[in-house]
Parts: structure tokens; sequence; C-alpha cells
């Protein structure tokens, strides 16, 4: 699979169930063979699973994928083809930073169109200064119910969010730069999903 050049859009797309569950448009900052960096813009593009015209949280049958855009604030993320979690550095409109954010997902994938990965419900919020807290465990423990992720995963998944909360506050690479200055490129478009996004 080739690499992506700085600049460009591709697609983060959850897979489940042999079936495009979501997928992201992201712009890519830094893509090495060993971790991804994506910017995702408030404004990004991305396609929901919904049903009825509500937005789905838990991967369930029935669902049809419909446009949104993520409303959220911009997100710095980090991203890696061996570890089960990525992590999202928040900002404010106005560019300060916001919160660290550790979504527990499979390990990425790399593609033609950009990556894909599978949430695993559990997440870590944490501040900047460094006290954290975890967030969904309803989900997570919905979807252990439901059999979408073991139970016996569930220590994995935490053991390896407490990992990943270790190496914010403790500044390992890539947190050793002070990414709390970073801004994206002001040229850089609002991206889209690139053709094929919703190709398997």
């Amino acid at each position: 699979m080739r690499r992506f050049a700085r600049g460009e859009a591709v697609a983060l797309r959850e897979i489940w169930n042999g079936r495009v569950w979501s997928a992201r448009a992201a712009i890519v900052v830094e893509d090495r063979e060993d971790q991804t960096t994506f910017f995702v813009p408030a404004e990004a593009m991305r396609m929901a699973a919904v049903r009825d015209g509500a937005m789905l949280r838990i991967p369930q049958d029935g669902f049809e994928l419909a446009p949104r855009t993520s409303g959220e604030a911009p997100a710095l993320s980090f991203g890696w083809p061996d570890r089960w979690h990525g992590t999202l550095l928040f900002f404010h409109p106005d560019g300060r930073p916001r919160k660290w954010y550790v979504n527990l997902q499979e390990p990425l994938r790399r593609t033609d169109v950009g990556f894909d990965y599978l949430d695993l419900k559990l997440d870590v919020i944490v501040e900047m200064e460094g006290s954290w807290l975890w967030k969904d465990e309803d989900e997570l423990a919905e979807a252990i119910a439901q059999g979408l992720v073991p139970a016996e995963d569930e220590a994995r998944l935490r053991a390896e969010g407490e990992r990943a909360v270790r190496r914010i506050v403790d500044r390992e690479p890539p947190f050793d730069r002070d990414w709390r200055t970073w801004s994206p490129d002001p040229d850089w478009p609002a991206p889209a999903l690139p053709d094929g996004w919703d190709r398997l």
C-alpha cells in the first residue's frame, strides 16, 4: 500500500461485519510506517450509521450511511498499526488545546483510500494538566452484552488505556513534542472523502 502525502485527504473508516460502519474525512499531517498523524477539522465531512434517521452508537444490523459533519472540536489524531488505541488532541475553535482523548480501537489497517479500524467503545479523557477519567463505560458494557466485544477483552482494553495515558503524561514519543502549539496549514481545504471510500 502506498504512503499518503502531507495535506492529502484520506478516509478513516470503521469496518464492522464486512461493511463500512462509518467514514470520516481527515487530512494527513505525517504518514510513516510506524505512525500516522491526521488533522480532523470541526467541519470535516463524514458518513455515519443511522436507522430511522437516528445516529447509532453501537453496531447493529439494519443501518444505512448518511452524511453528517463532525460537529466536534478540531483535532490532531495519532494512530498506529500495532497499538489498540488512537490518541487525539482536541482544540478549542480559537486554537487553544482543550483535552487529550484516548480512543480504544483496533490497530490501523492501511488501505488505498486511507485507514480502517473498529472503535471498541471504551475511551479515556485526559485533561491538559494530566488528570484523567474513563468515558463510555456504558457503551462498552452494552457492546459486551451484545457479543460485539468479548467480555475477556475488557481488562486488556483498560490496561491499554492506562498505558496510553502514561505515554501522554510521561511525554513519551510522540508526546515529547509540545503539540499544544501546533496549528494546521492555513492552505489546507476542508477534506472530502476520497473516491472509493465506500468500497472494501
